[in-house]
Formats: C-alpha cells, sequence, structure tokens
C-alpha cells in the first residue's frame, strides 16, 4: 500500500506526470532488455580472440585478457605484490582523511602521514626491493597514482596561493597573481610537456627526476592554481564581521584563518572544490601524450593488437565504468559534507 501511495503521489500526481511517467516508463522498457542481453545475456566473457566472440554481444573477453595490463601496465609480474599491497592499504590512508569517526582515527592518521612514503618506497623499490622504473607502470596505477596524488598534494597549496592573493604584502600578492593567472591561461597539456621537456633544463646538474613524478608536479601546480580561486571565491564570501570578531579575539592572522575563515569559507566551496577535483581525476589521461599508459593508453595499446582490434565499445566502456566509480564517489561524498556540515537551522535535511 505504501508502494502504490508513492507511485501514486510522485508519477501520477498530475496529468503532466503521468504523460511523462508513461513515456519514460515506455523508453525505458524499450531500452534496458537489448542493453541486458548486449552486457550479459549475449555477452561473451572468456574467447582467445575476437573471433571467438559473438556478433550479438559485447566481447568482454579483451577485458579478461588485458586486465593485469589495465591494472598494473607492464608492472614485473613478480612483483606485482607490492602494487596489490598499495591498493589494499589505500582506504586505510584515505578514510582517516575523509572520516572523523572511525575507529582508531588518531592512529591511522599516523599511517595517513606515512602512506605516500610507503607508496614510494613500494612502487619505486629501495634497500630489500628491486627498483621499478616508471615506463613498466601504467593503467590504473598510472590513473590513481596522478589523480589522487595530485588533488592531496594541490589541496594545501591552494590554501597558501588563496590567501597570498588576498595578502597586503605586495610581494606575496603579486607573486601569487602571477603564478594564478600563468597556470589557468595555458591548458594542461602545455604543463605536462613543460614538465617532461623543459623542467630537466632548470634542475641542478645531476639530478634527473621520473616521468611520472614530472607529470605529477604538472597535475598538481594546474590543480592548485583552480582550487586557489575557488577558495579565494569563498573568502570574498565571508562577511567583514567575521574578521573583526575574530581580531577583536586577539587572534593572530593564522589563528583567524584556522578556526574561523577557512572552515566556514571551505564549507560554502565543496561542490566547487569537488568539481574541481573530479576534472583533474579525468584529465589524467592527457599524460598518454608524453608516453605514460594510463588506462586510456592501455585500453588503445589492447585496441592495437590484431588479436582484439575492432573492440572499441567494449574497451571504452570498461575505461568509462571505471572512472565512473571514482568520480561518482567524490561527488556523494561531497553530498556527505554538505550534509554534515550543513548548520543552517532550516529544519531542512538536504
Amino acid at each position: 500500500m505504501h508502494s502504490l501511495n508513492w507511485i501514486k503521489q510522485n508519477l501520477f500526481s498530475t496529468w503532466l506526470n503521468s504523460i511523462v511517467s508513461i513515456v519514460l516508463i515506455y523508453f525505458l522498457a524499450s531500452v534496458i532488455p537489448p542493453l541486458l542481453d548486449w552486457f550479459i545475456f549475449e555477452a561473451t566473457f572468456i574467447a582467445d580472440d575476437r573471433t571467438g566472440c559473438t556478433t550479438e554481444g559485447a566481447c568482454w573477453a579483451v577485458v579478461g585478457a588485458r586486465f593485469y595490463q589495465f591494472m598494473y601496465g607492464f608492472y614485473p609480474t613478480e612483483e606485482v605484490w607490492r602494487v596489490n599491497l598499495v591498493y589494499a592499504m589505500l582506504p586505510f590512508g584515505i578514510a582517516p582523511l575523509l572520516w572523523d569517526k572511525i575507529p582508531f582515527r588518531k592512529q591511522f592518521l599516523f599511517f595517513s602521514m606515512a602512506y605516500p612514503f610507503l607508496v614510494f618506497f613500494l612502487l619505486y623499490g629501495g634497500p630489500g626491493l628491486s627498483s621499478v622504473a616508471s615506463n613498466k607502470w601504467g593503467g590504473l596505477l598510472v590513473t590513481l597514482f596522478l589523480g589522487l596524488g595530485g588533488i592531496l598534494i594541490a589541496f594545501p597549496l591552494s590554501i597558501f596561493l588563496a590567501l597570498g592573493r588576498r595578502s597586503k604584502m605586495p610581494a606575496i600578492l603579486t607573486l601569487c597573481i602571477v603564478f594564478i593567472e600563468f597556470i589557468r591561461g595555458v591548458p594542461l597539456i602545455t604543463l605536462l610537456f613543460f614538465g617532461n621537456i623543459m623542467l630537466p633544463l632548470f634542475l641542478p646538474e645531476g639530478i634527473n627526476l621520473d616521468t611520472i613524478i614530472r607529470a605529477l608536479v604538472a597535475v598538481t601546480i594546474f590543480q592548485a592554481a583552480y582550487g586557489a580561486e575557488v577558495i579565494r571565491g569563498g573568502l570574498q564570501a565571508m562577511p567583514k564581521g567575521q574578521y573583526e570578531a575574530a581580531q577583536a579575539l586577539g587572534l593572530s592572522y593564522w589563528q583567524m584563518n584556522y578556526k574561523i575563515i577557512l572552515p566556514q569559507a571551505l564549507k560554502i566551496t565543496i561542490p566547487a572544490l569537488v568539481n574541481t577535483a573530479i576534472g583533474l581525476f579525468k584529465d589524467t589521461s592527457l599524460v598518454l601524450l608524453i608516453g605514460l599508459l594510463d588506462l586510456l593508453g592501455i585500453g588503445r595499446a589492447a585496441l592495437a593488437d590484431t588479436k582484439w582490434m575492432a573492440l572499441h565499445v567494449e574497451v571504452y566502456v570498461f575505461i568509462a565504468g571505471i572512472f565512473f566509480i571514482f568520480c561518482f564517489g567524490f561527488s556523494r561524498y561531497s553530498l556527505y559534507l554538505e550534509r554534515k556540515l550543513n548548520t543552517d537551522n532550516d529544519g531542512e535535511n538536504k
């Protein structure tokens, strides 16, 4: 009975809603069954090459055949346990930064601070581990390393750049303005080429950054510049009375921003910050142009194999599904933060 009442109130409450609901139901009934047939019921999941796949459904065998490359690139098989360990530790490294009510959060925060160094040690190698060059990396490993690494490193830089652009000291103000406007004025691919080709020329002799580190520097400064403008918008939205109240309490500049101004400004800018983070995560596919094989690069490499040619739809649908999972997760976490930080006394649970 409750379901029938919900359907009546939400789908057939007026004649216009009834017409729209009927059209949508007809559309879904026409589209969903063929899609399910193509995706699942008539699809081929195991085959040696594309000739072993049916013509009616998807040929997911290409994903199975190239799954190792999609996840690890060309990382040595005998060392792949190191990448698996990095993947397994990722939730424990990120969770304490995202949620404040998990058990033993303080202890996990120490692990979160050590996690980037563990990642570097495990993936590159060190004492007791063989060295693995970044040209052996690929697929999801490169996408996560550049996407999540760029987002996490760029966030504090964005805050300092936003504060610097509102500084009253001319030198800091000018430096931040020039940096932000220059980075925002050029496309990401230009920064990637600059980091890959020009950056080594500015480094001291004997210092040679790895290609993936150069790419990480490029995506980090790109995200930092855009994030700085988003945060600056939140700072400008703060009422002047907030600054005056903080100064009346005798707080220093950093205490005022840390305890009063920034928490409120960041709350305002959550949707825009997440939007820029999602954009950066997707833009990591551009690293293909400087020789790094991320998810998209591995997909194109798979299609170049004569055994799996002409299976573009299956490969790109699989890649799109992975990107959707991560980007949808970013979006849902943004909504979670908005609901958690909603202190408006309007009686609504948004």
